[in-house]
């Protein structure tokens, strides 16, 4: 099945979970001690999924008394 066209319902429900992960990474990305506008490579799917495993692995401001 080709995902040419992604009018309509299904079209709808995409750009709102696109919405809702950006504003969860909006919100995420100042906790670890990123800058909020690394939200915006949520647009590049690849490049969304290096900013999670970089968010999942580094070292996050709380982290300063926590084993390593």
């Amino acid at each position: 099945m080709m995902l040419t066209n992604i009018g309509g319902l299904p079209g709808i429900v995409l750009i709102l979970v696109w919405i809702v992960n950006f504003v969860a990474f909006w919100k995420l990305c100042p906790k670890a001690g990123l800058s909020k506008w690394w939200a915006l490579v949520l647009l590049f799917p690849l490049f969304s999924i290096i900013l999670l495993w970089v968010i999942a692995f580094k070292k996050w401001p709380t982290d300063k008394g926590a084993l390593a």
